[in-house]
């Protein structure tokens, strides 16, 4: 029964942003694994407080995401 995790910094994604995440993720599984898993495919989204996720040092809050996003330095 595979279990899926994925972490996100909060207030990055919109409700239907992660909606449309789960169910993308769901179908790469059940692409993978068969059809016949999806009743027991977890897929599961963790929210971290902005400012609690660094990389390199360097904490990273919701505008730094977007600013990457838009293509913009962090």
């Amino acid at each position: 029964m595979p279990l899926v995790t994925i972490d996100v910094i909060k207030d990055v994604f919109t409700p239907n942003q992660k909606a449309d995440l789960i169910d993308k993720v769901t179908e790469a599984m059940i692409e993978v694994e068969g059809e016949n898993m999806r009743q027991v495919t977890w897929v599961r989204i963790n929210e971290v407080e902005g400012g609690d996720w660094a990389i390199g040092g360097h904490k990273l809050y919701p505008a730094d995401v977007h600013a990457l996003a838009a293509g913009k330095a962090a």
